[in-house]
């Protein structure tokens, strides 16, 4: 089976999240994607994250009526900050039947020369990259890389950081959300502070 793994704070998951998710798993090689809830982003400051089963509660309850798309806590328990080439190798050892992919943003297929040992992550996996608008380019080494596919997907330009920020200011963005995570926001009264 092959899996794509799709990394983020998901703080909160939103209907980007799911168009993104969903269209890989429809217009690739992936049967499965499974979103990764991360703990800690090491470039993201942790004091602005809700906690991280609050988290995984919204992403779970997103994925009710997407059978092939799965939650994932599988960073909850490696060592902090977490870094994508160890959440790989433990995945791959966890796994031994299952095939992992990498999806990620066109914004950072920019900057994965910078990643902690991105040589070893190209060696082992594939990695799916959706457009992003963005600034900057791609690195040449990674133009016609036989391991990087990219997915013609829609450019979704929702985030999490707006969504918080509606909230906080009384703002209605309902639409940006699943109908249940926004119930679960609202009864929970997360980010209105």
């Amino acid at each position: 089976m092959n899996i794509g793994l799709y990394f983020g704070s998901f703080n909160p998951i939103h209907v980007g999240h799911l168009i993104i998710a969903n269209h890989m798993v429809e217009h690739s090689d992936l049967d499965e994607i499974w979103l990764v809830v991360t703990p800690h982003n090491p470039h993201k400051k942790k004091s602005s994250l809700l906690a991280d089963n609050h988290r995984l509660s919204m992403v779970n309850i997103a994925l009710e009526e997407y059978p092939k798309i799965k939650a994932s806590n599988v960073e909850f328990d490696l060592p902090q900050p977490s870094y994508t080439v160890n959440t790989l190798a433990h995945i791959t050892e966890k796994y031994p039947d299952k095939q992992f992919g990498l999806i990620m943003g066109e914004d950072n297929l920019k900057s994965l020369h910078k990643w902690k040992n991105y040589e070893t992550i190209l060696k082992n996996h594939d990695v799916y990259v959706y457009p992003r608008v963005s600034s900057g380019t791609v690195e040449t080494q990674f133009d016609k890389h036989p391991k990087i596919h990219k997915v013609a997907a829609p450019i979704i330009e929702i985030s999490s950081t707006v969504i918080r920020k509606g909230i906080k200011a009384s703002q209605n963005i309902r639409p940006l959300l699943p109908q249940n995570v926004w119930e679960y926001i609202d009864e929970m009264n997360f980010y209105k502070k």
